[in-house]
């Protein structure tokens, strides 16, 4: 079980990352009477719906060098099923606060509401976060920064303050993680984005 100042970061991360820059969402399609209104464009004269096709991913087949290089890949695959859908909350709830957000009329009322999401939040999650082991916390870090497309530590720092950033990376190092690294798509994480990839696809 993670360590309780370890699992007080990864409820913070939780917390604070679905207060940061929300990212564009597709177009959904328009109902109307039970159709779906979709985009159009206009070619030659012909007009075509514009719809979006979800593309096709293919990674070529894996070999191992040893057994113990294949529970490692078991491994990781059983640490992203347990940690990805807390990074995909945040995206998701980030979206929700987002919405809210525009329908207030000054900075009290956000803080009120931004109180309010923090405590609904710990309420959920925080017995499910303590239970973490100090990797799949460190993996979680990684994934809440390919989400969000920003460093924890940003995130702390734009939300809690400078000083707040600080001591959360203090307790962060202690454990041996980092929340300046950034997620490395094309070298350091290649394999960890694939599988990502092939987890958002349903296939793993």
């Amino acid at each position: 079980m993670v360590n309780m100042k370890f699992g007080n970061l990864l409820i913070l991360l939780l917390i604070v990352s679905i207060g940061c820059t929300m990212e564009t969402k597709a177009q959904q399609p328009i109902v109307i009477d039970g159709y779906a209104m979709l985009p159009i464009a206009i070619v030659d004269g012909d007009t075509i719906p514009h719809v979006y096709i979800r593309p096709i991913v293919v990674f070529p087949t894996r070999k191992f060098a040893s057994k113990r290089d294949y529970r490692e890949y078991q491994r990781l695959i059983r640490n992203i099923k347990i940690v990805y859908p807390y990074a995909a909350i945040a995206k998701v709830k980030l979206s929700e606060m987002d919405a809210h957000f525009k329908t207030l009329d000054n900075d009290l009322q956000r803080k009120a509401y931004a109180k309010q999401v923090e405590k609904e939040l710990r309420a959920e999650f925080e017995g499910q976060l303590r239970e973490l082991t100090i990797t799949q916390g460190k993996l979680l870090i990684k994934l809440i920064d390919r989400e969000i497309g920003r460093t924890t530590y940003d995130i702390i720092k734009e939300m809690r303050g400078g000083a707040s950033a600080v001591f959360w990376q203090a307790i962060a190092r202690i454990f041996g993680s980092n929340l300046k690294t950034q997620f490395d798509s094309v070298s350091e994480d290649k394999l960890l984005n694939e599988l990502i990839i092939l987890y958002e696809y349903g296939l793993l």
